[in-house]
C-alpha cells in the first residue's frame, strides 16, 4: 500500500450502459441465489473478484467498494473522523470543501446505481411470465418471490443513500428500457415518495421478522429504514413525520423478535459478532469473512487496515498491518467523560504516541486512533486470518432504533412516550457502563452526542448532524473543518453533495445542486 495518489484508479467513468445479465445465465435455476448473493456483496466488494476488476470502471475495485465510500461520506466529513491520505480529492471530506469534480462522489453516485441496475435486472428476470417460461418449478418460485423482495429492498438502500447524499436523483426501475437512455431526473420528495411506498409495500413480500438466513433482509430491515427515511423527512420533504418515526421503532422495539444484545458493549465489533451474542441486535449485516471474501481494501477490511498506525501493535487487533490513515478529532473524543474508557466503555481510543490535536492532517500520530472494531474473537482468541477481517459491518441494529424513538419522542411524536425514552436511553448507558441520566437530561443536544458516542464509525453521524443543523454553519466547530486548524463555518448548501460532474457529462439532463457549478 502507497499513500501518494493512485490516479489511475481515480478516472471514474460508469461502464457500458448495455451491459446487463444474459437471459441465458437464468437457466440454470442456481443462478437466482447467486445474483441475489451479487446484490449483497455489492456492498462490501469492489467486483466480482474483489479488490480486482471493479464493477463501475475508472476506480479501483478497493476504493470503490461500497461500505467504503459510504464510510469516507459519513465519517470523514464529521467530527467523528479524518484521514490521513492525499490521494486524489479525498483530503475534501476532512475540510468540507468538495467540488463536483470530487471522483469519491462520482464512485459514490455510479456504485449506488450500479447496485440499483443490478437489482433491475434480476427483478426483470424474474417475472412469473419468465420464470414459467423457464420451466421453473413451484418451490422454486415460492423462494424467487423473496429474493424478488430482497432485491426491491436493497434498491430502495441505495435511493436512500443517493436521497440523502444528493437530493435530486434519476429513478429507474424494471420497467424502464434496457439500452441507453437519459433516466429523468426527480426531486428529492419525489424519491422519497418512491423510497416510502416500496418499504411499505415490502412489507407484503418480505421474509417474516427472524426467519430469513444471517445476512439477509426481513421485515424488519424495511420497517427500519422506513423509520430512518421518516426521522429525516424534514430534511427531505420539509415535512415532519416523527409520529410515523415512533410508531414503526416501537414496532420494531417491541414486536419484532430482535433483541437488546446484553453483552459487553466490544462484543458487537469483534470478529464473532455473528455469534458472540451480539447478533440477536443486528437487523441488517454486512457480512464480512476472511475466508469467504478475499477483499483487502474494501469494507471492513478498509476500516481495520486504515485505523492502525503509529506504535499500535497491528497483531493486538488481530491484524497484518496498518496503513496509518483514520483517526478521530478532538470535539468527538470530548464527548466523553475521559479518554481511557473508564466512566464510558464505548469510548476507546488508542493515545500512545498520538497528540489529541490535529496539527497535521496527513500525520497519523496526529489525533487520537479508535479501536471500536477489533478483529479478534470477544474471548480474545484469534479470527480466522489477520489480512482480511471477520468483523460483520452492523449497518442496521436495534439500539439504534431505541435512540431514534427517543429522538421522535423529544420531537414531539404523539406516540411516544417520554419515560419509555428514557428506560430504553438508560439500558443503552447501563450496557456502555455509562451514568444514568433523568428526564431532565433527555435533550435532543444530548440525544445526538449519544448517538455518537453509542453509533460512531457506524456510517450514521452526517445524517445525524444534517438533521441536528449543526453539520455545516458555525454552531458545531471541529478541526479542520472549513479548512481551518480549529474549524470554520462551512455553507449550508453543502448539506448535500453536488450531483458529480462526471454524471453530468454522462446525462446531461441531471442539473446541479444550489451553491456548485461544474469547471
Amino acid at each position: 500500500m502507497t499513500f501518494s495518489s493512485c490516479t489511475d484508479d481515480l478516472n471514474v467513468t460508469p461502464k457500458d450502459d448495455d451491459e446487463f445479465l444474459s437471459e441465458t445465465f437464468f437457466e440454470d435455476p442456481a443462478s437466482y441465489k447467486q445474483v441475489l448473493a451479487k446484490l449483497y456483496a455489492i456492498l462490501y466488494v469492489g467486483g466480482n473478484d474483489g479488490d480486482g476488476t471493479p464493477d463501475i470502471a475508472g476506480l479501483g475495485g478497493d476504493f470503490s467498494s461500497y461500505l467504503r465510500l459510504l464510510f469516507v461520506s459519513q465519517e470523514f466529513t464529521t467530527d467523528e473522523a479524518v484521514i490521513a491520505w492525499a490521494d486524489g480529492t479525498l483530503p475534501t471530506f476532512n475540510t468540507q470543501l468538495w467540488s463536483p469534480e470530487n471522483e469519491f462522489l462520482a464512485g459514490t453516485f455510479s456504485r449506488a446505481f450500479y447496485h440499483i441496475s443490478v437489482a433491475n435486472e434480476f427483478l426483470r428476470q424474474t417475472t412469473d411470465e419468465k420464470l414459467t417460461a423457464r420451466g421453473v418449478d413451484a418451490n422454486l418460485k415460492a423462494e424467487i418471490a423473496t429474493f424478488r423482495a430482497e432485491a426491491r429492498f436493497l434498491r430502495a438502500f441505495s435511493y436512500y443513500n443517493l436521497m440523502d447524499l444528493f437530493g435530486n436523483v434519476p429513478i429507474t426501475t424494471e420497467n424502464d428500457p434496457v439500452g441507453f437512455f437519459y433516466p429523468v431526473q426527480k426531486s428529492r420528495a419525489e424519491v422519497f415518495a418512491f423510497i416510502e411506498s416500496e418499504l411499505k409495500d415490502l412489507d407484503n413480500s418480505l421474509a417474516p421478522s427472524k426467519t430469513n438466513e444471517y445476512g439477509r433482509v426481513d421485515k424488519t430491515a424495511a420497517k427500519f429504514l422506513l423509520a430512518k427515511v421518516y426521522l429525516n423527512a424534514k430534511v427531505y420533504t420539509g415535512v415532519e413525520r416523527n409520529n410515523e418515526a415512533a410508531a414503526l421503532t416501537n414496532e420494531i422495539i417491541t414486536s419484532s423478535g430482535y433483541t437488546f444484545a446484553n453483552v459487553p458493549y466490544r462484543y458487537l465489533f469483534s470478529a464473532d459478532n455473528d455469534k458472540n451474542g451480539a447478533q440477536s441486535e443486528v437487523i441488517f449485516p454486512v457480512i464480512s469473512d476472511g475466508n469467504a471474501i478475499r477483499v483487502v481494501g474494501g469494507g471492513m477490511s478498509f476500516i481495520m487496515h486504515a485505523s492502525i498506525g503509529g506504535s499500535m501493535d497491528a497483531a493486538s487487533r488481530g491484524m497484518d498491518g496498518g496503513w496509518q490513515g483514520i483517526r478521530t478529532r478532538r470535539e468527538f473524543v470530548n464527548l466523553f467523560p475521559d479518554e481511557t474508557a473508564t466512566a464510558d466503555k464505548r469510548g476507546t481510543f488508542y493515545t500512545d504516541g498520538q497528540s489529541k490535536d490535529i496539527t497535521n492532517v496527513g500525520t497519523f500520530t496526529d489525533g487520537y486512533a479508535v479501536t471500536k472494531y477489533i478483529n479478534k474473537n470477544a474471548d480474545g482468541s484469534a479470527a480466522q486470518r489477520l489480512d482480511v477481517p471477520d468483523i460483520d459491518f452492523p449497518m442496521f441494529r436495534l439500539t439504534d432504533a431505541y435512540l431514534m424513538y427517543a429522538e421522535a419522542t423529544l420531537r414531539g411524536a404523539t406516540g411516544g412516550n417520554i419515560n419509555t425514552a428514557l428506560g430504553y436511553i438508560n439500558q443503552i448507558r447501563t450496557r456502555a457502563n455509562a451514568a444514568q441520566i433523568n428526564a431532565a437530561q433527555l435533550t435532543l443536544d444530548f440525544i445526538l452526542d449519544e448517538r455518537g458516542r453509542e453509533l460512531y464509525w457506524e456510517c450514521h453521524r452526517r445524517t445525524d448532524l444534517i438533521r441536528f443543523g449543526k453539520f455545516t454553519g458555525g454552531s458545531k466547530l471541529w478541526q479542520w473543518k472549513g479548512g481551518s486548524i480549529n474549524g470554520t463555518a462551512t455553507e449550508s448548501y453543502r448539506d448535500l453533495m453536488p450531483i458529480p460532474a462526471r454524471n453530468i457529462q454522462a446525462n446531461p439532463t441531471l442539473q446541479q445542486n444550489t451553491g456548485y457549478f461544474n469547471l
